[in-house]
């Protein structure tokens, strides 16, 4: 017997009954880092994706789920995929309660489609990213941005989550929902996870009132005082005048520090005065300036997906300048110039190597980096390192996340809520 052509059919067919648009896979369009699907599900509805992943479940299809598309490069790529199911079906804001900064969204709806919506009541969900990022999408990868300081992450905005296990059971948790799960925080379980765990429907959100004003306020030092710059960020990060972000941008020839102050005219004007009195009393002597424009850090982060090497670093805000040497110091021990920005403040950093950096030195720089930020004896680590975007032999040779004190842990949550190891399989740590 044909054992293709009698299987395939029947998945198809099984897809089809589940989810009314199904097609056949693009190598162009739906390619994963060179894996290519066989097959492309669009559910209109929480019910469509339970019965898709139902149907997944019974021919042991692995499956990845898709928003925009804006974060799938970053990570290690699948190890196997049948089925992509993409959300942006799922585009509506299902409930906006501005009386209770509260808005219910379908994973699918772009943040610029729920911002456009939200300024109407001159409210926002205070995360920034990419206007084009899915909600879920957005969730799913814990994706964040300046703000992140005062605000946090999506998984600390989140006050309810719908989700779709592996084996197309739905489940609830938080509020404005029917039915809550007891035993887990489904919204900060699944949010940064990846997709690994499951299939984010609907997201709901606490929000907050939009900023009658806003100002920057920057420092800039010379590349060589890292020192400096790193103790205006301390400060600024410490100090009681509320920022929204403490950023840092750095490459071989720039260093700026800036912090983003949000709130009446009034008050933002007489904060901003005092923040530049600090910044520039904190480290060395910098030039200060006063802008709206914002100190746009992301700009130097290659999009997911870009052929280019790019490193996160997550650290204590104490370790700051520790980490900004060990940077200093694994780019000339590999012979690169790596341009570094991210939210100092809320500790976390984006190394950028050009794409036409040799494998071996990409690979080098990760390695003498996170040998230099890993845990001396009796004492903790002083940052993580994980490789977002590289070549094949930089990802195996190095590793995407080199030790993971939780990966017990995360495997067994994985084992609890995927049994098969079908959600988006290799993503974190060969889950």
């Amino acid at each position: 017997m044909d054992t293709e052509r009698t299987v395939v059919p029947a998945i198809r067919d099984a897809l089809f009954a589940a989810c009314p648009v199904v097609r056949a896979a693009s190598p162009e369009a739906d390619a994963i880092a060179g894996v290519v699907p066989s097959f492309v599900a669009f559910p209109a509805s929480t019910e469509e994706a339970s019965a898709l992943l139902r149907a997944a479940a019974a021919f042991g299809l692995a499956v990845v789920p898709r928003g925009a598309g804006t974060g799938m490069g970053w990570g290690p790529p699948p190890s196997a995929c049948d089925l992509v199911i993409d959300l942006q079906a799922m585009d509506q804001v299902i409930e906006h309660t501005a009386g209770d900064l509260v808005a219910r969204v379908q994973a699918g709806a772009t943040t610029g489609h729920l911002a456009a919506v939200l300024a109407a009541a001159g409210q926002e969900l205070a995360l920034d990213v990419p206007a084009d990022a899915t909600v879920g999408g957005v969730v799913a990868t814990g994706t964040t941005g300046p703000r992140r300081f005062r605000y946090g992450a999506p998984r600390d905005l989140l006050i309810g989550i719908t989700v779709v296990r592996a084996d197309g059971v739905v489940a609830h948790s938080g509020g404005k929902v029917v039915k809550n799960v007891a035993g887990y925080d489904l919204g900060k379980l699944f949010s940064g996870s990846q997709g690994t765990l499951g299939l984010i429907t609907e997201a709901t959100f606490r929000l907050h009132p939009r900023p009658a004003a806003v100002a920057w306020v920057t420092g800039d030092y010379r590349p060589t005082a890292l020192a400096d710059a790193a103790a205006a960020v301390a400060a600024a990060a410490r100090s009681a005048l509320v920022p929204s972000a403490v950023e840092l941008a750095w490459s071989a020839g720039f260093l700026r520090m800036g912090v983003l102050l949000e709130g009446t005219s009034s008050g933002v004007a007489e904060r901003a005065g005092r923040m530049a009195e600090l910044i520039a009393s904190a480290g060395g002597t910098p030039v200060v300036a006063r802008s709206e424009a914002p100190l746009r850090w992301w700009d130097m982060v290659p999009a997911a997906g870009a052929p280019a090497v790019v490193v996160q670093v997550s650290f204590w805000l104490s370790r700051l300048a520790g980490v900004l040497e060990a940077l200093a110091a694994a780019g000339a021990s590999a012979g690169v110039a790596p341009v570094v920005s991210g939210a100092a403040g809320a500790g976390v950093l984006y190394a950028c190597l050009d794409p036409g950096v040799a494998d071996e030195d990409a690979t080098r720089f990760v390695l003498v980096l996170r040998d230099a930020l890993a845990a001396p004896a009796g004492s903790g680590p002083r940052g993580s390192v994980a490789v977002l975007a590289a070549p094949p032999a930089v990802t195996r040779t190095a590793g995407a996340f080199g030790p993971v004190p939780g990966a017990a842990l995360m495997r067994a949550v994985k084992d609890q809520f995927d049994p098969g190891h079908r959600m988006f399989p290799g993503r974190l740590g060969g889950s």
